[in-house]
């Protein structure tokens, strides 16, 4: 996967927030809290968690119930998961808490694990590994709402925002090109979503993706977001050539013919400061979702890494996520 700033560490949280035990969870939004701790009863072939000492349970806030909320939206959606909550301590800075949970599966094939993390004063951030993520009953609300104002990118599929699926990815990024095939599944499999677009060229690494990016902008204003996923598809399926200037020149110019547009009327709008801006406000937009790699998928506001992550999950995570949205597919 391609990681931008070398997050490694960052990067390697995020897995641990997104996918199955033996890939570990991920964050979303969440709903009330269970009646009953997740935990328990425990199945036949479960761990037994030991059980937590009232004296780990010492901090004012955040409280057990919102914990097993978060944790529920994170993991819900991998029905063998259960957990304990440990403990919720008082740190030696004035707000910040310090949580710890047990993790394990219902079939007890896996062997159980801990996580922690820090709960920041207010209540809705947390410090895990180097890095800060949203936290609270609703950790992703936030992220959500930003997307449904600001990811302006070409789109397919439905008009409506209940359910927004917004990818960020970079022309020049290998596993950006590897992830369409699941992105081609996901607009078949979820009619009623709204699939979006958006650039995030790491010019570091890749130093013609943020003039694929503008193409792609100005492809979009002149032939509309069905001209704009047919350029998408060229590009990516020519990447190769995006490796030199000038092949990036023939290769981008040939994207374009493909979608039905005029080379030299998308170049001339490409060199424009305006649209520049536009891509450079996508990718401060990923930047501001803390968005480390590329590709990146975002679920009503929940970061999804689908290059490493099985298709048959990115769906049932999805589908998780409609029903915590109470959307009907």
């Amino acid at each position: 996967m391609i990681r931008q700033f070398g997050r490694f560490a960052s990067f390697a949280l995020l897995l641990v927030l997104s996918s199955p035990l033996y890939k570990a969870a991920a964050q979303q939004q969440v709903p009330p809290a269970p009646a009953q701790e997740p935990s328990a009863p425990t199945p036949a072939g479960a761990p037994v968690f030991p059980k937590p000492d009232p004296k780990n349970f010492n901090a004012d806030s955040p409280t057990k119930e919102t914990v097993n909320a978060f944790l529920q939206a994170s993991w819900g959606y991998d029905e063998e998961r259960i957990w304990q909550v440990q403990a919720i301590l008082k740190t030696s800075v004035v707000g910040v808490s310090k949580v710890g949970v047990l993790i394990g599966d219902k079939s007890g094939k896996q062997k159980p694990s801990g996580f922690m993390f820090f709960v920041l004063p207010d209540g809705k951030h947390i410090i895990a590994g180097d890095d800060v993520y949203p936290f609270s009953e609703h950790p992703y609300a936030g992220y959500r709402a930003l997307l449904q104002q600001n990811a302006t990118g070409p789109y397919r599929g439905s008009a409506s925002k209940d359910l927004e699926l917004v990818e960020f990815a970079d022309f020049q990024c290998p596993h950006c090109k590897a992830a369409q095939a699941n992105m081609e599944k996901l607009a078949t499999d979820f009619p009623k979503a709204r699939v979006v677009f958006q650039n995030y060229p790491l010019e570091g690494l890749h130093p013609e993706s943020k003039r694929a990016a503008e193409y792609g902008v100005c492809v979009a204003k002149q032939g509309g977001s069905s001209a704009f996923f047919l350029f998408a598809d060229a590009v990516f399926e020519g990447q190769d050539g995006l490796s030199t200037p000038d092949g990036a020149t023939l290769t981008l110019n040939s994207a374009v013919t493909k979608a039905g547009q005029d080379p030299a009327k998308v170049a001339a709008c490409a060199a424009t400061p305006a649209v520049s801006q536009e891509v450079e406000a996508s990718a401060k937009l990923a930047q501001d979702l803390n968005i480390n790699s590329t590709p990146m998928l975002m679920v009503n506001g929940r970061q999804v890494p689908i290059s490493n992550m099985p298709y048959e999950t990115i769906k049932k995570v999805i589908e998780y996520q409609q029903k915590m949205d109470g959307i009907t597919q």
